[in-house]
């Protein structure tokens, strides 16, 4: 059965969750992606390059940039503009390529 705009207009998201960054609590809401989330939480870089260290975080927002990566449940390189918010995720700032197993 497909809602109408009207309906639509009073529809309630369902409670709100958080999300761990870097050992910081960040409110998310459901559907929401990571780096939607960490966006409203006013925090705008969760990546550093690999040269120079510069901090990176959503630039395209569609997966395309690759420049939002971060390390998502101990994870390395997953695309936060894509990933959505689950209650309980860790993320934390992923330095230039995120695997330790790399020379720079």
């Amino acid at each position: 059965m497909r809602r109408t705009p009207a309906e639509l207009v009073g529809a309630r998201p369902e409670p709100g969750h958080t999300i761990d960054f870097d050992g910081r609590p960040v409110p998310a809401l459901p559907g929401q992606t990571i780096a939607a989330a960490l966006w409203a939480a006013d925090i705008l870089a969760w990546r550093t390059t690999r040269v120079n260290g510069r901090p990176r975080g959503a630039f395209c927002g569609i997966g395309a940039c690759y420049d939002c990566l971060a390390t998502v449940n101990g994870r390395p390189n997953q695309r936060t503009c894509l990933l959505p918010a689950e209650p309980g995720d860790t993320v934390t700032t992923q330095e230039g390529h995120g695997r330790a197993d790399l020379a720079v």
